[in-house]
């Protein structure tokens, strides 16, 4: 494993089966907490809950005895039941803390992750690899904790503070480990065809859609967060991105049809190879997006733009005819022609 830091925007889960009739006569227990108003204390407890009836039991850890003895409770489900979660219980709004036990925790971690499958396998993400000197500690610690909540007390700052909801819904996963990173990446980005698991498919429609290219310059000044904001804000859809470095032959080929046209031909193909792109699938309700998104776009001259038309991307955030931080295609028979270039040919 190299020095580089590798690490990856999602969350990899692994399945597990159950014996289902161990399931039903098995008991769980959760740890339990209890904030005592009147006394101005929280308290501890463990909490039982046996699915074959659903009955529960509540056991006072401080005192070390039976606080309710098994008792059926009909505001307490099996699914109410995870970490985070709270439950009424004889008026009582009690917190789950944790799993008291490693039967439980092995046992009903399955649900958490039956969840974050489903919840990871709902729409696209995005799979990053980040190089950095102590990379994997670095970008942990940038994350936060992974309680969302927790993180917004002990590092407000942080990314699943400020974009998180909840342990679960915590808005990026990070590798714990370089051993992790290397297998997780190679889920994400094998390093041959040959690999242990196939790479997932590109999320590209290629209907009713057109291309963009944030391109080098506007990613090196940090602008990409700003720029693919304004493209949702203003009602297109990203049905597909991916970063790309690209080949000098490839530039001169993606930009084949400007040659002899303009006279920053030269340069437009510099600024494509001198650094990473990302090129997006943008798509619309009809067949006249690569039109609409244009006009959104703007002239390619960012002054022009910002005398003629202010709101548009390039007079936000372009700078000359050559850096004017986006390509966006032009001619809309050209729109299918170029997202199949980045997310059939390239990649």
């Amino acid at each position: 494993m190299s020095n580089r830091t590798q690490h990856l925007f999602v969350v990899v889960c692994l399945s597990l089966l159950l014996n289902q009739s161990d399931i039903d006569n098995s008991r769980y227990s959760f740890n339990v907490e209890w904030h005592d108003t009147e006394a101005s204390i929280i308290r501890t407890f463990i909490l039982f809950y046996y699915k074959v009836d659903g009955t529960i039991e509540l056991y006072d850890t401080k005192y070390r005895r039976m606080f309710l003895r098994r008792t059926k409770c009909d505001s307490v489900t099996l699914g109410d039941l995870h970490i985070d979660a709270s439950v009424n219980i004889l008026s009582r709004q009690m917190k789950i803390t944790g799993f008291a036990d490693e039967y439980t925790h092995v046992h009903l971690g399955i649900v958490m992750q039956s969840f974050l499958v489903e919840y990871m396998t709902s729409g696209p993400v995005i799979a990053m690899e980040l190089l950095a000197e102590n990379g994997v500690a670095k970008w942990r610690e940038l994350l936060g904790p992974t309680d969302s909540e927790q993180a917004r007390k002990d590092a407000p700052g942080s990314i699943r503070a400020r974009f998180g909801k909840d342990k679960s819904l915590n808005a990026a996963h990070g590798s714990d480990s370089c051993i992790s990173a290397e297998r997780e990446l190679n889920i994400f980005f094998p390093m041959s065809r040959i690999a242990q698991y196939e790479s997932p498919r590109s999320t590209a429609t290629f209907k009713n859609t057109t291309c963009c290219i944030i391109k080098p310059h506007a990613v090196q000044e940090g602008l990409l967060g700003d720029i693919v904001s304004e493209i949702q804000e203003n009602g297109f859809k990203i049905t597909a991105m991916q970063m790309f470095y690209m080949e000098h032959p490839n530039a001169q080929e993606f930009y084949e049809v400007y040659k002899g046209v303009l006279a920053e031909y030269s340069g437009m193909v510099n600024q494509l190879v001198s650094g990473a792109s990302v090129a997006m699938e943008i798509a619309g309700s009809d067949a006249d997006t690569p039109s609409k998104f244009r006009a959104f776009v703007g002239p390619a001259d960012p002054e022009l733009a910002r005398k003629l038309r202010p709101t548009t991307l390039r007079a936000k955030f372009g700078k000359t005819r050559v850096q004017n931080a986006v390509h966006c295609t032009d001619l809309p028979e050209d729109g299918l022609l170029e997202v199949e270039y980045f997310f059939k040919i390239l990649e």
